[in-house]
């Protein structure tokens, strides 16, 4: 990215020099879940100033991590994906979604949530071992916000948009991550209104099972 360096003769610091810009593991995060509109990146991460979106884009594809191309008749205009290069993040952003979970703040007034942040996040907390003998559909509504996850014995589809029947509805707000973490439980979620269920109430474990957030091991060094 321009002439910033670390100095350091270090796959890890050269990955940083690449990505490590305030935005830009955002801008790749919801360019994981499809190609995008600059409008579509700005409506995703309302909090960016314009001029910042464009420099990282111009600096992502220098670096060949994404790259533009227009959209064929009839639609119109320039949309921004990843390379084969850019893709490669995608385990990595998972793994590091999984991580940063584990110690997130309570959420603020002014946080977002947008369809690619909340399908990453359920593609990154999900742990297919403890699905292996589920089958089921969820549809997930966070205020005016609707994804939804298809889970067939440990394998896990999840994208934007409501499902036609699902098995399961969940309406919820950002509270739910205390379920998932085991720090409410799922009858007073219930009770209390801030989860509210449209389905087979039984499927409702399984699902926080498969998407449970593990606690920060704490550990001694040797």
């Amino acid at each position: 990215m321009g002439t910033r360096t670390y100095a350091q003769y270090c796959g890890l610091a050269c990955a940083l020099e690449l990505v490590g810009e305030r935005w830009a593991l955002l801008i790749v995060r919801d360019l994981l879940v499809g190609p995008k509109r600059f409008t579509d990146l700005r409506h995703g991460l309302p909090r960016i100033p314009t001029n910042i979106l464009s420099s990282r884009l111009r600096e992502l594809e220098a670096a060949g991590i994404v790259c533009r191309r227009v959209r064929p008749l009839p639609a119109s205009g320039i949309v921004y994906e990843l390379t084969e290069y850019g893709r490669e993040l995608d385990d990595i952003l998972l793994r590091l979604g999984l991580w940063g979970a584990k110690t997130m703040r309570a959420a603020r007034a002014e946080d977002t949530l947008n369809a690619d942040s909340a399908i990453l996040g359920l593609r990154a907390l999900f742990h297919p071992e403890a699905a292996r003998g589920l089958k089921a559909s969820y549809e997930l509504r966070l205020g005016g916000l609707v994804v939804h996850a298809r889970i067939d014995r440990g394998k896990l589809e999840a994208n934007e948009g409501p499902l036609e029947d699902p098995d399961l509805v969940l309406e919820t707000d950002f509270s739910f991550r205390a379920v998932l973490t085991g720090d409410v439980s799922l009858e007073e979620a219930v009770e209390s209104g801030r989860l509210r269920l449209v389905g087979d109430r039984k499927l409702l474990a399984p699902f926080v099972e498969a998407f449970r957030i593990p606690p920060v091991t704490a550990g001694t060094a040797s």
